[in-house]
């Protein structure tokens, strides 16, 4: 059983991974759903239940009928608190839905933006309505039609411009104030490139420019925000970090120094053992020595 469920999300994930978008029923296709854990695809969820919804450093309780916005980019999680629990999800990429000419950027959408609404309370009249449009997704992308990626687009937008109608509140459940809000999303985006498990996959997020860049943000923005928060720069955080990752993979692996070097990010491994030993004082040789 459980060869069976790895094999079916293996294939649900290499099928959204190639088409760019998958729409599907929550209760005919749960096992995905909860164990789904690619992390760059968007997520908009109906769904009618009662369920806890943490979202940054925000939770949102809620009983019924609700729209979901999830932003890959920023750290969520989901329990569902009661047995009967249905709706529908379509997940999808940021460049699938780029390829209209009448999209918008998602970071500067009021639901999937960072302090933005992820969760909006719905009619029982607009649930039926919104049901209608992921049943035509779920059936069209089954379909040989010529155009069906643009109708899947075409649907997703009319679902977001239909959530806009709505004019969810923007500071809904806020309990922290913004400084604590986009530091507390900073910090999950830095832990969540950690540990590092591959040598052919190295850090894309570098510098706090790269972190401003993800979060739709200033840099100058983020790293008052911080600085505020931790009293350190953003910076000083990300450098720690490295540096503890760089250590651990000292430790623990038997990559050679240009292999680590690349790996977190570094182009030559000059660059690496220059800025590990400004650090810690002792160049990566060294260091690793004295742990065989």
């Amino acid at each position: 059983m459980k060869e069976k469920q790895i094999r079916v999300l293996s294939e649900f994930n290499n099928e959204l991974k190639l088409k760019g978008f998958r729409a599907f029923k929550i209760d005919d296709d749960s096992s995905a759903t909860r164990i789904y854990s690619r992390k760059d695809f968007y997520k908009i969820c109906l769904t009618t239940g009662k369920s806890k919804i943490h979202y940054a450093d925000k939770s949102f309780e809620q009983e019924g009928s609700i729209l979901f916005f999830g932003n890959p980019h920023i750290p969520y999680s989901w329990e569902t608190l009661t047995t009967y629990y249905v709706g529908y999800t379509i997940l999808f990429s940021e460049e699938f839905l780029k390829q209209s000419e009448r999209s918008e950027s998602l970071h500067n959408s009021p639901f999937f933006k960072i302090g933005g609404t992820p969760v909006l309370k719905i009619s029982d009249e607009k649930r039926l309505f919104l049901n209608t449009l992921f049943e035509k997704m779920i059936e069209e992308q089954k379909s040989d039609y010529t155009y069906k990626d643009e109708l899947i687009r075409n649907y997703i937008n009319l679902i977001i411009h239909e959530s806009l109608k709505l004019q969810p509140a923007e500071n809904m459940n806020q309990n922290k104030n913004s400084s604590a809000r986009i530091t507390n999303v900073f910090f999950e985006l830095l832990e969540r490139q950690f540990p590092i498990e591959t040598t052919d996959q190295p850090l894309k997020l570098k510098s706090a420019q790269d972190y401003a860049q993800q979060l739709n943000i200033h840099v100058n923005h983020l790293n008052r925000s911080v600085k505020e928060v931790t009293g350190k720069p953003t910076t000083a955080h990300i450098t720690e970090r490295v540096v503890a990752e760089a250590k651990a993979l000292l430790q623990h692996t038997d990559w050679n120094i240009s292999e680590i070097a690349y790996a977190l990010g570094f182009e030559y491994p000059t660059y690496f053992n220059n800025f590990f030993k400004r650090i810690t004082g002792t160049n990566p040789k060294t260091l690793r020595e004295k742990f065989v």
